[in-house]
């Protein structure tokens, strides 16, 4: 039996798992602490904290996705950057009318999902040792 899908299926989830849950407990950390408020009004800063926190962990799943993948571990992370990507779109037409972040916002999480989990799989590429065939 083959188990190779299984595997390449285990690696995304992986890789998505990961990332939501370092977003979701650094939300919930930040909203804790009074440092991330949610609604309309929040200061322009704390979303751009909280892109580059989400872009980090977006990378870190792309690395953990290509980790894992059996073989073709850059397309493995492009399949979690392609899942992100319409988790991120989902997200942003079901929170559009809602005004609770401003748009930019939710535009970069939807424009950077999947080149950052890209990147994730290059980096992986580049930090995994060469093998030396004779």
């Amino acid at each position: 039996m083959n188990t190779r899908p299984l595997i390449s299926i285990a690696a995304v989830l992986a890789g998505l798992g990961a990332g939501v849950i370092l977003t979701v407990s650094t939300d919930a950390l930040l909203e804790h602490v009074g440092l991330l408020p949610r609604g309309p009004h929040t200061v322009f800063g704390l979303h751009l904290l909280e892109v580059a926190y989400r872009s980090i962990y977006a990378v870190i799943g792309g690395y953990v996705t290509a980790r894992f993948a059996p073989v073709h571990p850059i397309r493995h992370s492009v399949a979690l950057g392609l899942i992100s990507l319409a988790l991120n779109v989902v997200g942003a037409v079901a929170t559009w009318q809602l005004n609770l972040a401003p748009a930019w916002f939710t535009l970069a999480l939807v424009v950077f999902a999947l080149p950052l989990a890209w990147c994730g799989g290059r980096l992986h590429r580049t930090r995994r040792p060469a093998v030396v065939t004779t």
